[in-house]
């Protein structure tokens, strides 16, 4: 790296705190830095010209789990794990709300709805008797009915007749929350470096080197990983990258279609952008390839979007495709995600799980909280 003195100077050197990744978690994790330390030196180092993983990709879903992901969880999870999971969620998109407002965010709670495929009778009956159960677990939450029973009225195809709706689910616009975290980071006087990939970290107990770029070696006081889907480069940890591909179509006439939809035990999923429809998922077609940091598109996880889209979503309804990408999230047996000191002065929070727009804030802030 040809750096000028001046560069040198003003962006890396007499580092206090260094985050790595400039997505939801570490944006998060930077601005409660601030509150606390006034006057260090605070720079955010992303590898991407913006945000790289999954805080720009994602779907927008302001959401904390359909009936049937909490039913899954219970399989796995105490009814307290199961709680507090929600709870962290709930929490999470609160505090969100709170440090950018919903007309920033561009929030709206329009509801969540799951559906359920001709061969998942047996799931539709489970989750649609079990509603009680969840309602009654869910209640000191919300304090009101979470899932109801509600008729196909959006015209979808080959599906079971009735949908399992969620009262409290919303959506936001991805691109202007992370633009929002952006501008707060701007004007609380961190430094966010783009294109500046982290290689290795090294800590000697008195302070980190950072190898930058593969190259430039340089010396922080303290590090916070929030690189997520990432986080296997530095960490011994249960986290494995999950790339999620997606799709936007153009315009679409008269779309009835407005609210956040789950389907297939919620590995699709997709939502109304004004008049266009967003879809996504698939990755429950190959998990293999799709345990992947590669940002690629596969055709086997387009095609079925695509097959979807015409035979379930928009059956009487002609479209195109806009755009195409995909994003990778961080996953693990668990859902609790890691939020821990990994050496004397190297912290992470990582393993969102697919939540990051619920609990990217809440882990941010819990991420600070180790100094």
């Amino acid at each position: 790296m040809n750096l000028s003195f001046w560069e040198y100077k003003t962006w890396l050197s007499n580092i206090d705190f260094a985050v790595i990744g400039s997505g939801i978690v570490g944006l998060n994790c930077a601005l409660e830095l601030r509150k606390k330390h006034p006057k260090s030196k605070i720079v955010v180092f992303e590898r991407g010209i913006l945000p790289s993983g999954a805080s720009t990709k994602n779907a927008g879903f302001a959401c904390f789990g359909s009936i049937s992901e909490i039913l899954e969880d219970l399989k796995n999870h105490s009814e307290e794990e199961v709680i507090q999971l929600v709870e962290n969620r709930v929490e999470g998109l609160k505090l969100l709300r709170k440090t950018l407002g919903d007309e920033q965010l561009d929030y709206a709670e329009y509801g969540g709805y799951e559906l359920f495929t001709n061969e998942d009778v047996e799931l539709f009956e489970t989750c649609k008797s079990q509603i009680d159960f969840v309602n009654q677990l869910l209640k000191p939450i919300f304090n009101a009915e979470v899932f109801s029973v509600k008729e196909n009225h959006f015209g979808f195809k080959n599906i079971q007749p009735q949908l399992i709706f969620s009262a409290f689910e919303g959506q936001i616009d991805t691109g202007k929350m992370m633009l929002g975290l952006i501008k707060k980071a701007s004007e609380e006087n961190i430094l966010i470096v783009n294109s500046s990939e982290i290689t290795n970290i090294l800590d000697d107990g008195e302070a980190v080197s950072l190898q930058l770029n593969s190259s430039k070696t340089i010396s922080v006081k303290k590090v916070f990983i929030a690189t997520n889907g990432f986080a296997k480069q530095f960490l011994e940890e249960d986290v494995q990258p999950a790339r999620a591909q997606v799709l936007v179509t153009k315009p679409i006439e008269n779309l009835k279609i407005k609210g956040t939809f789950h389907l297939d035990k919620g590995y699709y999923y997709f939502r109304n952008i004004d008049n266009r429809i967003l879809f996504g998922g698939g990755r429950n077609l190959d998990f293999k390839t799709e345990e992947t940091t590669e940002m690629e598109l596969t055709q086997l996880v387009q095609n079925k979007l695509e097959e979807l889209l015409k035979t379930v979503i928009l059956p009487t309804q002609s479209f195109e495709i806009d755009h195409r990408w995909s994003g990778i999230m961080g996953m693990g047996k668990q859902k609790k995600p890691i939020i821990k000191a990994v050496s004397e002065n190297v912290f992470c929070g990582v393993r969102l799980g697919g939540m990051g727009v619920a609990i990217g804030s809440s882990i941010g802030k819990q991420l600070a909280s180790f100094v």
